[in-house]
């Protein structure tokens, strides 16, 4: 199901036939470092993330991660959407590209599209992204689509991890 489309995207759920690319993109150098090691060794183990992650969350909360893909050659790059948090009091956006298609400004794409959905179709009024300390990209990215650093001591000391925040009235 397409979520939604930009000039050079097009978002859409992931499926069980994505399994190869997520493999790949689950064990990309930037996944690892910044997000975590998912464990994902075998193509079994993308199919059970796809379904235990990705569907899960579209069932029961109606929204997650989308397959972000190229309209050009219809390719999947990367994934980008919203993740409920038991720790975050509100949606938390989230994004990773492959390797191959990063620099390109498909993530800031991705991602200021994904926000006007969460404020206009899903109807958040704050929406929260998370990103390790070490990864400056990731933070300029934040910045660059709107969201703001902000500093909650509980969250800080937990982790090196920033949070950041965008509120809509």
């Amino acid at each position: 199901m397409i979520v939604l489309e930009t000039e050079r995207l097009r978002l859409e759920e992931g499926s069980l036939n994505d399994q190869v690319f997520i493999f790949n993109l689950l064990n990309s150098p930037n996944w690892i470092e910044f997000i975590g090691d998912r464990g994902i060794k075998s193509l079994t183990d993308a199919e059970n993330y796809i379904n235990n992650t990705l569907i899960k969350s579209y069932k029961e909360v109606g929204f997650g991660l989308y397959k972000v893909i190229l309209k050009q050659d219809n390719s999947p790059i990367g994934l980008c959407g919203f993740l409920p948090r038991d720790f975050l009091d509100h949606p938390d956006i989230g994004y990773a590209t492959l390797p191959k298609h990063e620099g390109k400004g498909y993530t800031s794409e991705a991602t200021k599209a994904m926000l006007e959905y969460g404020r206009s179709t899903l109807g958040f009024k704050t929406i929260l992204a998370i990103t390790s300390s070490k990864n400056s990209a990731s933070q300029r990215l934040l910045q660059k689509i709107g969201l703001n650093r902000k500093y909650n001591e509980k969250y800080t000391q937990e982790s090196d991890d920033l949070l950041f925040s965008i509120s809509y009235l």
